[in-house]
């Protein structure tokens, strides 16, 4: 079935030749009794790169699957086309995953479709993920969407299997930075070109149209008049994607295009059995720290609030007893810098297993990774900025279910004002800290990317990638009528 061809070592790219995996075509009824589809193929062999990635776009563009019978099966106002796209767009960016120094070499990043190496051998649920990967993982997770239609005048929303932001990459930090403005309109051009079915974008002008791009939004919002131009492309100031819905880790103040979802953390569990356990042993886990900073910078002279931060947490001894608190530790900094966490999960999971609290300061931009990082380990976060998470995660954080399971401490108190982020912690009662340490825990399958193939019983339990489809499709509908009603 594989047919693998290695070019030169020095390439370092890969041709992917692959025939379709099975995939069950359904025409009948939503509650037809259809067997369920057949399980997803084991990854082919380890190659010195990345693992050979089970995502085709021809695979996808010409078939279906079928909701397992175990599953709610209703299809309706549910139904999602996956646009065949050639593999300039997708597949043929990873072969360029060593030409950007500057960025990163992603190669180790890649292999279990964009999840990364295990940590270790005997794991079955964590992974050395990079979160830049979730273009590749949304599009392993949506091969096994339970309402894809081959037919896309059937379809209630289309899928574009784009790697925005790693083909956003040779704009950022390659040799085309200079021409940022271009980003995205090759792929318009193919969109609409007449050789291929121009009519499924014409159909409601792109609002119907969806795509993961695995960075922050500002990163894709250069006005296209800039010159020279800044860091980041213009995609989403191109009038040409207007209407399209963009799934991105963060959005900016007042977005239109974008929605923001959850950062991937290193945690995938392939069943039930082992979330379960995981949460166990996050609820057994004993909090001998009141809270913990997992991360880097405030080491500039200049006031901000990772600075404040790192300050309040040295001298936190000098004016508090620990032993006085019934905590062992008040404060820990995990020194982050230079991105040494970012793929070892273990530097930084155990440190808030320990601690009631992680503090999740803004960085160069408001939102972080780490927020989902705490979450999982059951530890309360504590934001500074309304940015960082309340006014970004609307659909899988609900807005006024804040304040059960955070803490807001504004940044402008704790650089200006003089508050103490001690003070306010040290006032939440031990109940109330449980009550939201029970809320964390109740939300975190929410926030979750589970792995793709994941038991039955793990799939009746929505995750990040479904309540993010939910949204999409909840959104395309809102818009798709006000755009009908507009063509009236």
């Amino acid at each position: 079935m594989f047919k693998l061809l290695k070019k030169e070592p020095r390439d370092q790219a890969i041709q992917l030749i692959l025939t379709p995996p099975p995939l069950g075509i359904n025409p009948q009824p939503p509650h037809s009794s259809q067997p369920p589809p057949p399980s997803p193929m084991p990854p082919p062999p380890l190659i010195p790169i990345f693992l050979l990635l089970l995502i085709t776009t021809a695979a996808v563009s010409t078939a279906a699957t079928t909701q397992d019978s175990d599953l709610e099966s209703d299809c309706t106002n549910k139904w999602i086309h996956i646009r065949h796209l050639p593999p300039e767009f997708n597949l043929d960016l990873l072969k360029n995953c060593s030409e950007y120094p500057v960025f990163d070499n992603f190669c180790p990043y890649i292999p279990n479709h964009g999840l990364g190496h295990r940590t270790h051998n005997s794991s079955h649920s964590w992974y050395r993920t990079d979160p830049f990967m979730l273009e590749l993982i949304f599009h392993r997770r949506i091969l096994e969407y339970p309402c894809l239609t081959p037919d896309p005048i059937l379809a209630d929303a289309v899928y574009l299997p784009y790697y925005a932001g790693i083909d956003s990459l040779k704009y950022l930090f390659g040799p085309e930075v200079n021409s940022s403005f271009l980003h995205g309109l090759d792929l318009y051009q193919h969109l609409t070109n007449s050789e291929n079915t121009p009519s499924i974008w014409d159909r409601n002008h792109g609002h119907d149209h969806f795509l993961v791009m695995a960075r922050p939004a500002w990163d894709f919002s250069q006005p296209v008049s800039n010159d020279p131009p800044v860091f980041g492309t213009s995609f989403l100031e191109l009038p040409e994607f207007f209407n399209v819905t963009a799934l991105t880790f963060e959005a900016r103040a007042y977005p239109w295009q974008e929605q923001a979802i959850p950062y991937p953390t290193s945690f995938h569990p392939p069943n039930l059995a082992f979330l379960d356990s995981w949460m166990n042993r996050v609820r057994r886990s004993r909090r001998s720290t009141l809270m913990v900073f997992a991360g880097g910078g405030g080491i500039s002279a200049n006031p901000n609030v990772r600075r404040s931060i790192r300050l309040e947490c040295e001298n936190i001894t000098n004016s508090v007893s620990a032993n006085e608190t019934g905590y062992s530790n008040l404060c820990e900094f995990v020194d982050c810098s230079n991105g040494v966490c970012e793929h070892d999960p273990i530097r930084f999971m155990k440190p808030m297993l320990q601690s009631s609290f992680c503090l999740q300061p803004p960085g160069d931009t408001p939102t972080r990774r780490s927020t989902f990082d705490g979450m999982l380990a059951g530890c309360v976060p504590v934001f500074f900025e309304e940015l960082s998470a309340r006014r970004q995660y609307t659909w899988h954080l609900p807005e006024e279910e804040y304040g059960e399971f955070s803490v807001f401490v504004a940044k402008e108190d704790v650089v200006g004002k003089g508050v103490k982020i001690l003070d306010v912690l040290m006032n939440i009662s031990r109940a109330e800290i449980r009550r939201k340490r029970e809320k964390v825990l109740e939300m975190l399958p929410r926030i979750m990317y589970r792995k793709h193939g994941s038991s039955l019983g793990l799939r009746s339990k929505k995750d990040a990638f479904d309540i993010a489809i939910e949204g999409t499709l909840q959104r395309i509908k809102s818009r798709t009528q006000q755009f009908a009603a507009l063509r009236k």
